[in-house]
């Protein structure tokens, strides 16, 4: 069996994922994420400061370590909207592979959407419906859709909620005008997007990953249903509504408080959960499921069905 290792470098969290893989199938081994927010305080400016760059490095350290021990045999690392954005950003790749010898394959917004697609896949059987994959980072959002076999749209949108904090959220908790000058801004940022949701009809939001994980953790809390790791989680729109309600009045200590909420996802929530809001407003999904698979597992996907 062949060890691969995905290192998704995220704009917010870098996520390690490594899994054994053989021709029709992959086997998770070992998962970790660590918070690194390489997007802080320069994401709208284009810029992963110093100290970002200096919180990557001693991540991707730490993953060298682990995969030297795990004896990988190959290492597939990802840069997405921080590094393809930021002017230093093939610098920030430079010096890591210096460092840790691990190679950074900084990939497009397109390229993203379609391995998040590849993931959901592997979490969620679509059969022939139609349905959106939606896939909330700190610096992009991919809009995906698509069912089993065929792609039908996909785009990145530059509208993370790292860049939606730095830009709209002055308090907290949110003021009431902050959520009304995020919708009128999403107005016009999403127009693609809603012209392709008239045209396909989707009628499942898939949520990847990241704020959908932390939202089916706190419903599950709720309801004393089992939190797993399995590849869907549960989940449904008035779940969303209550905790989206709830989210808006509270501030970060408060928010802290929500069993099933989690240090690296409290910051950037409310206003991921804004986008989400506005999605539901904008366009009538009979229902929300949540893949815990995302950019990492559709590399895995491919890689299986390449191999």
């Amino acid at each position: 069996m062949n060890k691969v290792a995905i290192i998704d470098m995220g704009t917010n969290t870098f996520h390690l994922l490594i899994a054994g893989v053989e021709a029709g199938g992959f086997n998770i081994i070992h998962r970790e994420k660590v918070p690194v927010k390489l997007g802080v305080g320069g994401i709208n400016r284009n810029l992963v400061t110093d100290e970002a760059i200096s919180r990557a490095l001693t991540t991707m350290k730490a993953f060298k370590k682990t995969l030297d021990e795990a004896g990988v045999s190959q290492v597939l690392a990802f840069g997405t909207s921080a590094l393809r954005n930021a002017v230093n950003g093939a610098e920030v790749t430079q010096r890591i592979e210096s460092e840790t010898g691990i190679k950074t394959n900084i990939i497009s917004g397109l390229q993203e959407a379609e391995y998040i697609c590849f993931g959901a896949r592997a979490a969620i059987a679509m059969g022939d419906q139609k349905h959106l994959v939606m896939d909330i980072g700190g610096g992009s959002v991919e809009f995906i859709i698509a069912n089993q076999t065929e792609i039908f749209w996909s785009h990145s949108f530059e509208i993370g909620g790292q860049r939606l904090v730095e830009r709209f959220q002055k308090h907290d908790p949110i003021h009431p005008e902050e959520i009304e000058a995020l919708f009128a801004y999403f107005d016009t940022a999403l127009q693609p997007l809603l012209g392709q949701l008239k045209l396909h009809e989707p009628k499942t939001l898939v949520g990847s990953s990241g704020t959908f994980d932390t939202l089916s953790d706190i419903y599950c809390f709720r309801n004393d249903i089992p939190v797993t790791e399995a590849p869907e989680t549960p989940f449904s729109i008035q779940a969303f509504d209550e905790i989206y309600e709830e989210l808006l009045v509270k501030d970060r200590a408060a928010r802290m408080q929500i069993p099933g909420m989690i240090e690296m996802r409290v910051d950037m929530i409310v206003v991921a959960c804004c986008l989400i809001n506005y999605l539901l407003q904008a366009y009538p999904f009979d229902s929300i499921r949540v893949s815990s698979y995302s950019l990492k597992e559709g590399v895995l996907s491919k890689l299986t069905v390449n191999s």
